[in-house]
């Protein structure tokens, strides 16, 4: 679509599946300007912000983050812009692959108390980790750090009873034949980022910048759509792979975010980082005043 969108006088050329390098490599190349592009995960080694890109309980359906994380004026997107900026990066648009829920083998989740006793795998998310905690506390949960490649055998063979998971991972992970149970909390939303090389954009003349925003705004609109249909076709093979579905209640799901005391991780993990690029603005505030307006209004 770039190269419609400006007649021709950009051309992309995609590079799938690692072969530009790992991850860590490619971020590198676009912040050194080797390449242009690329696609992201935020972790805070690389962009000290990028907590603010997948704090637990902001969104929870796509509906939601079509409105918190779409530039220009998605509260999300703006904060992210501004995180990649620090680190020499454009931000255009996210690709989502949808709400994190919990899987187990052991009993339905439907209030946290039923967390009762279990192990439960994490990675080292520091703010997935916390809310877990906070949910857990009482119910004697234990979380255990374990490769995300490892998981399969840890729950097929008992060394963990659940996990955080995605309806993709369930299929495509095949988690689904090693647990029994899924609850469809919506604690957590997976966001990607495609960015580019931010001092490459700012040598752009105006009419290129916007070919690269109209192409940008149509993938994600694309992308979204697309996530949206493949989690429908997931739900299909996950529900006759014999996997119990739960969808909480909205008052169900308060129980959840309200013993997550999530403003206690914004002010450990998000709100210094904040106050530093936003002094005087109380920006943690602003952000979650807005994130409850969008689930409103969508729930409305």
């Amino acid at each position: 679509m770039i190269n419609v969108y400006s007649d021709g006088r950009i051309e992309t050329e995609f590079y799938p599946d690692g072969l530009l390098g790992s991850h860590d490599e490619i971020f590198r190349a676009v912040q050194e300007g080797s390449v242009e592009m690329g696609v992201y995960a935020p972790y805070v080694d690389l962009v000290p912000g990028g907590m603010l890109n997948w704090m637990n309980w902001t969104v929870s359906t796509f509906d939601e983050a079509g409105i918190a994380y779409v530039a220009p004026d998605g509260i999300l997107y703006q904060v992210m812009d501004e995180a990649w900026k620090e680190v020499g990066f454009k931000l255009f648009w996210s690709s989502y692959f949808g709400p994190y829920g919990l899987a187990n083998k052991v009993r339905p989740l439907i209030k946290p108390d039923d967390m009762k006793d279990l192990k439960m795998r994490v990675s080292a998310s520091l703010g997935f980790v916390m809310t877990m905690e906070n949910m857990g506390e009482g119910t004697g949960l234990t979380l255990q750090t374990i490769p995300w490649a490892d998981l399969y055998n840890a729950l097929e063979r008992g060394v963990v009873d659940m996990c955080w998971s995605l309806w993709p991972s369930l299929v495509e992970e095949r988690h689904m034949e090693v647990v029994k149970y899924y609850t469809d909390l919506g604690f957590g939303w997976d966001a990607a980022n495609v960015c580019m090389n931010r001092e490459l954009w700012d040598s752009l003349p105006g009419d290129l910048q916007e070919a690269i925003w109209r192409a940008a705004a149509m993938a994600e609109l694309r992308d979204a759509e697309a996530h949206r249909r493949v989690n429908l076709a997931y739900k299909k093979q996950i529900m006759d792979a014999g996997v119990e579905i739960y969808y909480p209640t909205p008052a169900e799901k308060a129980v959840w975010r309200e013993k997550a005391n999530m403003p206690a991780i914004w002010e450990e993990l998000a709100t210094p980082w904040l106050d530093e690029h936003y002094p005087g603005q109380n920006m943690t505030q602003k952000i979650l005043d807005e994130l409850d307006q969008i689930r409103e209004t969508v729930g409305g």
